[in-house]
């Protein structure tokens, strides 16, 4: 093999390796980091140069088991995969949980390679598996209140309505009252019911982008008119197979929710954008099919953010953080998203908080040829 053909097969493989969405570095016999792929440099916030300079010690939390298990690695010559190690350092931030592969590279003794899975992503979907489930028990409760509530509380308004022509004005407030009651529980079950709605949606090829436009221009005529709402949008993202109608629901309510979270701030804004993540797939019950969802949707708010014990059940319904709130919206923002064969998910801290959406794109527009959707902009 000529210099010309090792050249071009190195060239491949760091091709190949660089394609990979998990970052993966080598260490050499003498524990420093002999190659870092781009996701690697992502992970540990330093260019594949400066992280070649230093042990990969260096890096990592002090008596991380990560280098004992290099050194196992090396000694038995044979790859070894450890779950959910913590990582978490000032260094690389908190909450780093990662699942481990380390392998020996035959080819050059004391070597090994390791490969990081961050566990975050695989978390978020395994939650969001939980959310459609909860989803599916609201389902059978909003079937069961609309019969055996709804038709009673009718009978007790109309009773009520009777009693009022006949009693006093002091008592008239009385029945007033079960008047005003009645209708607010049927109103609240009549927002449940749209979870027991399983008919097939109309969807199409939608721009994102005409969606956001729509849901910035209601927000900014209501409830936002005070708060700052920029965009930062990918020009060329693809279109979603999508009801309109549904997505502005789904991205009004978490519009709605960032205006209420940042309240009076006089700094308050909120942040519209859109990326394409390639490498991001979910799988489908009942099949071996994976579906790709590439497309990132998010609304990010300078907000006070979501209390931590909150944080793994804010999609679960009657869940929330509002004096007068039922806890259904978020809720049904799951249950619309996964009906659509997307995931929704949250991540919160002080003055920043963030819904992400991400979903899968037409199947009938291709990458390569997608529409440019609106460009990046900013008001």
């Amino acid at each position: 093999m000529t210099a010309n053909d090792n050249a071009g097969t190195n060239g491949l493989a760091m091709a190949v390796l660089n394609a990979i969405q998990n970052p993966v570095v080598m260490v050499d016999a003498n524990g420093h980091i002999a190659f870092a792929n781009w996701e690697a440099e992502a992970f540990f916030g330093a260019s594949a140069s400066h992280l070649a300079r230093y042990r990969i010690s260096t890096f990592i939390p002090f008596g991380s088991p990560l280098l004992s298990l290099i050194e196992q690695v090396r000694e038995r010559r044979a790859p070894v995969n450890e779950y959910r190690v913590d990582l978490s350092s000032p260094r690389l931030g908190q909450e780093k949980l990662v699942d481990l592969y380390v392998a020996p590279v035959l080819s050059q003794p004391g070597n090994v390679v390791v490969v990081f899975q961050e566990r975050s992503m695989a978390d978020k979907i395994d939650r969001q598996l939980t959310h459609r489930a909860a989803a599916r028990s609201v389902t059978g409760l909003a079937s069961m209140l609309a019969h055996e509530i709804k038709n009673p509380l009718s009978g007790i308004r109309g009773a009520a309505q009777l009693l009022e022509t006949a009693v006093t004005d002091e008592d008239r407030a009385l029945t007033r009252l079960i008047c005003d009651e009645t209708d607010r529980i049927v109103s609240l079950v009549d927002r449940m019911e749209v979870f027991s709605d399983e008919r097939p949606v109309d969807r199409q090829s939608i721009n994102i982008h005409s969606v956001l436009d729509q849901v910035k221009a209601v927000a900014k005529a209501g409830f936002a008119r005070n708060i700052r709402i920029t965009e930062s949008y990918d020009p060329s993202l693809p279109p979603v197979f999508a009801n309109r109608d549904q997505l502005v629901q789904v991205f009004l309510n978490l519009v709605k929710n960032a205006a209420e979270a940042i309240g009076e701030r006089s700094d308050g804004e909120i942040q519209l954008t859109t990326a394409y993540r390639p490498g991001i797939r979910l799988s489908v019950a009942g099949s071996r099919e994976k579906i790709s969802l590439p497309l990132e949707f998010c609304v990010h708010d300078n907000g006070p953010g979501v209390p931590s014990d909150l944080l793994p059940h804010l999609f679960d319904p009657f869940i929330t953080t509002k004096t007068n709130g039922s806890g259904l919206g978020l809720a049904l923002v799951a249950k619309i998203i996964g009906g659509h064969g997307g995931i929704v998910e949250c991540d919160s801290q002080a003055s920043r908080t963030t819904f992400r959406v991400l979903m899968p794109m037409s199947k009938e527009t291709a990458l390569d040829d997608a529409p440019l959707a609106k460009s990046t902009g900013t008001n």
